[in-house]
């Protein structure tokens, strides 16, 4: 068994050059895994847990699909919105929501105070994720997101 208090989980902030992009996370199952030795001898936790608290004004991340991924979320305080492909739908406290691989989405605090959730995901090793408003992919293994161009199936083969 691993145990740890959720006091004992370190906050990080993540914040985008102009702001528009913020919050707070505590990276619970990571916290676990240097704690107690999860993922040694090639062993891997199958799920990811974060504690996620949105600033009011604030939106968690780009807009953005996973290749492989899905994520859970579960909504303790406040008020948002959550931003699909089909639309925007409030949430609040108490609501819960699945995000399936190739779904866009995007979480924005319209309310007053923090939005807080939690996010359990599946983690897959090798997920790729798309910005469908700038056209921008995350690979894995690189820092930073890339753009693409079309190409037919054999440019560049032959």
């Amino acid at each position: 068994m691993n145990k740890i208090n959720l006091a004992a989980v370190p906050i990080e902030q993540s914040r985008s050059p102009q702001g528009r992009f913020r919050r707070y996370r505590q990276q619970i199952s990571r916290a676990l895994t240097a704690l107690n030795g999860i993922g040694r001898d090639g062993l891997r936790q199958p799920f990811d847990v974060e504690l996620v608290r949105l600033p009011a004004g604030a939106i968690n991340w780009p807009f953005h699909s996973h290749s492989i991924q899905w994520e859970f979320y579960l909504v303790v305080a406040g008020r948002g919105q959550v931003r699909t492909a089909e639309g925007t739908i409030d949430v609040r406290e108490g609501d819960c929501l699945v995000h399936p691989p190739g779904e866009p989405h995007q979480i924005i605090n319209t309310g007053a105070s923090d939005l807080v959730y939690y996010v359990i995901a599946n983690d897959p090793e090798s997920d790729v994720c798309h910005y469908p408003d700038t056209d921008r992919w995350s690979l894995p293994g690189q820092p930073n997101p890339v753009r693409t161009r079309p190409t037919g199936l054999y440019d560049g083969e032959e």
